[in-house]
């Protein structure tokens, strides 16, 4: 079932079946990233501006970050002409079944032509780790961008799809039917969220961080239906600090951008630890700390 709008929600969180946190995170190295081209709005004054070396530390704090949370960090290297393969959570969407303790992935299909020969890589490297590899119908015309539109509830097995600028609305009917699950989905109305994981980040079952004013008043009900609390971040920390695209792998500790300050004492406020880090290279191409990983089982 596809949710789109608040009336027709007849979902119960307690009645979804329970899903079990990914323990594992997939890491891509930075030694091709750049900004080379320009397909959303961060990236148009940055071609160019990256400061490799300066990159591949914050890559390197990341890292350490997951590694001192016990997220044991699984590494992809990065291929030549492929600048934008580091922000990995876009390739694919994992997914886990409980009843039959079987794990797959969802291949992409990338809306930009730049990014399109990432995804092999990535299947190859799903394939090794004994995943069983799915691909959208041959016949369906839409465009799929793994989990920087399609996320996960946490501990639950339903979906969120963001659509309107990346991933096309019939990829979700699709979905469904390939893994057997719900999706609420999400029309995302602003250009500088262009992902779903720009502007809405589940901390927890209950809790999630959310920009306002990447939704219509339809996306934001549903939000609220859905999490019991909703942290509202201010919409400069989350346009031009990525502030959403955090990540809160344990429940407790949330990875993002240093400097989110009004973010962070919400955060505090509701029992979460930020852990701050500086991911200002990887902004230049539109993407913080979601962008950059791929949690896995």
């Amino acid at each position: 079932m596809i949710y789109q709008t608040p009336d027709a929600l007849d979902l119960q969180l307690d009645r979804i079946p329970s899903l079990p946190p990914p323990r594992r995170v997939v890491l891509t190295t930075p030694t091709h990233f750049d900004v080379e081209y320009v397909i959303n709005p961060h990236m148009s004054e940055n071609v160019g501006a990256v400061n490799t070396d300066v990159a591949w530390q914050q890559w390197k704090a990341l890292r350490a970050a997951y590694t001192a949370l016990d997220h044991t960090p699984v590494l992809v290297n990065g291929q030549s002409g492929l600048p934008d393969m580091v922000f990995c959570a876009n390739q694919t969407l994992p997914f886990y079944d409980p009843a039959s303790d079987s794990k797959g992935v969802v291949l992409s299909r990338m809306h930009s032509e730049q990014r399109a020969d990432e995804v092999p890589y990535y299947a190859r490297f799903f394939e090794e780790e004994g995943y069983a590899v799915d691909t959208l119908p041959e016949d369906l015309d839409a465009d799929f961008e793994g989990m920087g539109d399609a996320l996960w509830h946490p501990g639950h097995h339903l979906l969120w799809g963001g659509y309107g600028y990346r991933t096309s609305p019939e990829a979700y009917e699709a979905l469904g039917d390939l893994l057997d699950v719900p999706i609420v989905a999400l029309r995302l109305v602003d250009p500088d969220y262009y992902h779903l994981d720009t502007c809405l980040c589940p901390l927890d079952a209950r809790h999630a961080l959310v920009a306002p004013e990447a939704f219509d008043d339809a996306g934001r009900a549903l939000i609220d239906a859905l999490f019991e609390t909703v942290i509202e971040v201010p919409d400069h920390e989350a346009r031009h600090q990525f502030a959403c695209n955090a990540h809160c792998p344990d429940g407790a500790h949330v990875l993002i951008q240093e400097g989110c300050e009004g973010t962070n004492a919400q955060l505090r406020n509701h029992d979460f630890v930020p852990v701050e880090l500086d991911t200002s290279e990887f902004m230049k191409s539109g993407g913080s700390v979601f962008c950059m990983k791929q949690m896995i089982w």
